[in-house]
This record gives C-alpha cells, sequence and structure tokens, in this order.
C-alpha cells in the first residue's frame, strides 16, 4: 500500500492505495505551527482506527504533495517514519507526463498538477480538470498534453463566509444545492450567488477555454464542494471525487526509485510486527458522468 499525503490550506489528506485504487482516505486539520512529532500523533491515531488486528496496514512508499510549505518537511518526515524511505514529493522537476507551457513552473500549485496530470493519462484530450475547494482552480492541458495554465477563484465556502464577516446585514449560510435560480430570501440569494454562480463559472470558462483552444474539452470535476455544484452544470463531465489520490498515486509509479510491491517485508507494517498481509479493501462508488443538453446557457 502506498502512503498518499495532500497537504491543503485547511486540511491534510491522508490517503491509502493500492494498485491504483484508493482503499480510505481520511483527513485532519492543517496546522501551519504544528511538528512532524505532533502530526504524528494525529496521524497514529488515524492509522490505529483504520487498521485490522490480523492485517496491520503496511506502506511500502509515500507521496506528498503541498501547497502549505511551512509544513511540507515535517509531513515529509511523518512519510518518511512510516514507510522508511524518502518520500516523492510532487514539483516540476519529477515525472509528470506533462509539459509546462507556463511563465513560472514552480510558481503552480503542486495539487494542480497532479489533477492535471492523471486527467491527462485517463481522459481524451483537451481536458480541463476543475478542483472546488477551499480556492476553485481550473487546470488546461492541451492535445499535446502540455500544461497551458489555468484559471484561479474563490472557493465557495470562502466566498459565503467572506460575505457574511464583511456585510452587516448578510448571515453566514450552510452550503447546499439551490432549487432556482431566483431567491426569495437573503439566504437563498446567497446560495444561488455562490453555488449556481459556480456552476455558471464553470460552464462559462469551460466555453470560454474551449474557444480559445478551438475545440471541444473534456471536462473532469473534484473536490469537497463538488457534490453541490455538478448537479446544476450543463457542460457534460466527469465527477471523480477521488482525482487527486489517483494521481498521486500516478505519480509515485512514475517517479519512485524502487518498485511497490515486494514478495516480503519492503515496508514498515503499523501494528502488530509478526502478522503479514495488507489492510482490508474498501469499495469506494465509481465516479458518475452527468452529461445535460448540448446547448450552453449564453
Amino acid at each position: 500500500m502506498i502512503l498518499a499525503i495532500d497537504i491543503g490550506n485547511t486540511t491534510v489528506a491522508l490517503g491509502g492505495i493500492r494498485d491504483g485504487r484508493v482503499c480510505f482516505v481520511a483527513r485532519m486539520d492543517t496546522v501551519r505551527t504544528r511538528t512532524a512529532a505532533e502530526y504524528r500523533v494525529e496521524m497514529d491515531k488515524i492509522f490505529a482506527h483504520r487498521r485490522h488486528p490480523e492485517r496491520p496496514m503496511r506502506f511500502e512508499g509515500a507521496v506528498l504533495t503541498s501547497v502549505v510549505p511551512q509544513i511540507t518537511g515535517a509531513l515529509a518526515e511523518c512519510a518518511r517514519h512510516y514507510t522508511g524511505r524518502k518520500p516523492v514529493i510532487v514539483s516540476p522537476e519529477i515525472r509528470t507526463g506533462l509539459t509546462m507551457g507556463v511563465d513560472e513552473p514552480h510558481a503552480v500549485g503542486k495539487d494542480r498538477l497532479v489533477d492535471a496530470a492523471y486527467a491527462a493519462a485517463n481522459f481524451p484530450l483537451p481536458v480541463v480538470t476543475v478542483d472546488l475547494g477551499t480556492a476553485t482552480t481550473f487546470n488546461v492541458v492541451d492535445e499535446n498534453r502540455m500544461f497551458r495554465g489555468g484559471v484561479i477563484c474563490p472557493g465557495l465556502s470562502t466566498g459565503l463566509r467572506a460575505l457574511g464577516d464583511r456585510c452587516a446585514q448578510l448571515p453566514q449560510v450552510h452550503l447546499g444545492s439551490p432549487k432556482s435560480a431566483i431567491g426569495t430570501n437573503t439566504e437563498k440569494c446567497m446560495l444561488s450567488g455562490s453555488v449556481m454562480g459556480t456552476a455558471v463559472l464553470i460552464d462559462g470558462m469551460v466555453q470560454r477555454i474551449e474557444e480559445e483552444l478551438g475545440r471541444p474539452v473534456t471536462l473532469v470535476v473534484t473536490g469537497g464542494l463538488a457534490k453541490y455544484v455538478t448537479p446544476l452544470c450543463r457542460h457534460p463531465l466527469t465527477y471523480d471525487p477521488e482525482l487527486l489520490m489517483k494521481g498521486l498515486a500516478l505519480l509515485y509509479q512514475l517517479n519512485a526509485s524502487q518498485p511497490q510491491h515486494h514478495s516480503a517485508g519492503g515496508g514498515r507494517h503499523y501494528g502488530r510486527q509478526n502478522q503479514h498481509g495488507h489492510a482490508k479493501q474498501r469499495t469506494y462508488p465509481k465516479k458518475r458522468t452527468r452529461r445535460e443538453p448540448e446547448a450552453l446557457v449564453g
């Protein structure tokens, strides 16, 4: 099993991946002042909860992506602790299957590289990925596997919180999918503007991207807030909540110096050391595709 670590602005996602399949995903808060030892305490709790008494977890390697430089080193140290080897750290220097067609490759968010690399390897090109998290990010890969750049916007919850914090007469609103574009009270107006507005943003931006590329694109959407938005999008899309974890597994395969699987040993067991085997594999729902009428709202 491979340990995948995604260090985001709000949460750190930990994934267990075997043979390209995501076996589990767990999250802990992103705390910029935590040390490696403090993060290990949290990770120990997560792994203790996940492991089976007769089949302890065994991590044979690790891959890490981060948009929070302050704690990248601490989590890399944790990865080495659990695997006994240096993790693959995502950067423009590693093998991604992409060429970079942007002004400053090192300034591109590493999570964006991961999404783009997996989408380019597994979907028809050109492809656009949209990640709906703390920020809403678009990534564009053209038919030649060149990363062309993208779009960065405030995230859904980020925008709603800003409205509640900065506008005296606007409340804090819980996320959900609005039933109509026209709101009949303040909360419904804010929900329409944020959630349906994001769906319209995706449709409109993808249409503009297609015009600039001169051809249709494949649209892949991911992220924790995507479930509120994808039902409202009109452009055909694939929703894959595991896109980033699958991308990390791909980049590990492309860059790990040692094979992922060994007949004996090959990694540290988390749990009882006198047993052999893997954690029980969990089944997750297959990605779902939403298709709407061909005409876009103009």
